[in-house]
């Protein structure tokens, strides 16, 4: 059976001193799609290609026959597929710029998405490349095949490069990412950087388009030195370097609900980590079992001089782990990333629709968002309501509304549904909307809010399923 209890405080009233970082933000501004970084990238990315187009073009003077055709085809796949795996690799560095306007999430859809066009690519590339020299010389596929490996300057090791970038990809495949756990996934796309590196010099050395043209050799060093230097800077020393200034331990870990943990952080300069109320860090604890896996854990509290706070539920062995973490245990943070911030408000009036441990981002946006906030709290019982007596404290302190939907949010009585929703939410259409939660409950959530007449541009989520 579902219930639900509502929290209201009175509107428009802030307990003086309750929520200190009210006034930090300026108010919502009109969203303006002309000006997002999310499409100056996109423009840029496409820009980069068009331009690898172009680099074919002035190396081809005609094309002609079966032979032609064919080899050119290859030729084109393989310059897309060399610019991709660069981009796939800069969109993964974890540069803050990007990671805070763009987020995390977003660039990590692209990331998977552009990883399926590089792999049909790659695959393209090496059928057209033997189909085509196999048609100029009159031999066989498998002779054809040999002679390349054999004869051909750094073919081998591309052919080497090309295997694990496959492997990669099939592990990525939605089917076999279901049986991983999330550190096997993630340590398994190590490879990738060994593939580009084995594929890269046979680019240099075999393409026409480079052989003859010391400018578009230097390009195209320059363009996988810079995103070399952008992963080693931002995902290996950076963190080094961060762990070393601000000394982070933990201090202290505190139940909020069954199989739910709040885990206190201490530190030096916390404030200079810049972190943001809906930011994340990846988290690293060096405790034994622990120490070689970095995971993302959302901030459930704003972040402060003194400590910083993730708010954590048991679905995994390292997440399990936090339950049982000492107190002294050193840690390392990398970030703060993703951009499920303020500065994604553009409306006045916002709702937080939140399911499950997914409260935890929403927790310190509810704290901290200029306007008129609404909470929306889908859990399976009251005792899975964490955080639900700071929820309630911050409510009653900034005069909002918390709506806590009690049995889940499928087959209820209040369901996660454009009318329930516009029931719980007057002038829903309005509203921005921070939604985190479960997969599926965000897909439904997000059919709901569109069917309520909540404009997409309004609607902001990020995950971190990988």
């Amino acid at each position: 059976m579902t219930t639900v209890r509502h929290a209201h405080g009175t509107r428009g009233h802030i307990r003086p001193g309750s929520s200190p970082h009210l006034s930090r933000h300026a108010p919502p501004r009109p969203w303006r799609p002309w000006r997002s970084p999310t499409t100056g990238l996109l423009i840029l990315i496409h820009a980069g290609a068009a331009a690898v187009l172009g680099l074919w073009w002035q190396n081809t003077e005609t094309v002609t026959g079966l032979d032609g055709w064919l080899t050119n085809v290859g030729r084109i796949t393989g310059l897309l597929a060399g610019y991709a795996c660069a981009v796939l690799l800069a969109l993964m560095a974890r540069v803050p710029a990007l990671d805070r306007t763009v987020g995390s999430d977003r660039l990590a859809r692209w990331h998977a998405m552009g990883g399926r066009y590089t792999v049909s690519l790659v695959i393209a590339h090496t059928v057209f490349i033997i189909w085509g020299y196999t048609v100029t010389s009159g031999t066989g596929v498998v002779e054809q095949t040999t002679t390349l490996l054999s004869s051909y300057r750094d073919i081998l090791l591309a052919a080497i490069g090309t295997v694990l970038f496959l492997l990669v990809g099939v592990m990525s495949a939605r089917a076999a990412r279901r049986r991983l756990s999330y550190e096997t996934w993630h340590y398994l796309h190590f490879l990738t950087y060994l593939a580009v590196f084995l594929a890269f010099f046979h680019q240099l050395s075999g393409g026409a388009e480079f052989i003859d043209s010391p400018l578009a050799r230097t390009v195209w060093y320059s363009l996988y030195l810079g995103v070399t230097a952008l992963l080693l800077w931002y995902r290996c020393i950076t963190p080094v370097r961060r762990a070393l200034r601000h000394r982070l331990t933990v201090a202290e870990v505190r139940p909020e609900a069954p199989g739910v943990v709040s885990v206190y952080i201490t530190g030096k300069h916390l404030r200079d980590l810049g972190a943001r109320p809906g930011q994340f860090f990846r988290w690293r604890f060096l405790a034994p079992g622990m120490w070689w896996t970095a995971n993302p854990y959302s901030l459930s509290a704003p972040p402060g001089d003194r400590y910083l706070r993730i708010t954590v539920k048991a679905s995994g062995g390292h997440s399990a782990a936090l339950a049982d973490i000492a107190p002294g245990t050193r840690v390392c943070a990398e970030g703060p990333y993703g951009s499920f911030t303020a500065s994604r408000q553009v409306a006045h009036r916002v709702l937080l629709l939140a399911g499950g441990v997914g409260i935890t981002p929403l927790r310190t946006l509810f704290e901290t968002l200029p306007g008129e906030v609404t909470l929306v709290y889908y859990a399976r019982s009251a005792e899975d309501l964490a955080l639900s007596a700071e929820l309630d404290e911050t409510a009653a302190a900034r005069g909002a509304a918390v709506h806590y939907v009690l049995g889940g949010p499928h087959g209820s009585s209040v369901p996660l549904t454009a009318e329930a929703l516009s029931e719980l939410v007057p002038g829903l259409p309005a509203h921005d909307v921070y939604l985190c939660g479960p997969p599926g409950m965000t897909a439904t959530a997000k059919s709901a809010l569109r069917e309520a007449g909540v404009p997409w541009h309004r609607v902001h989520h990020e995950s971190f399923a990988f």
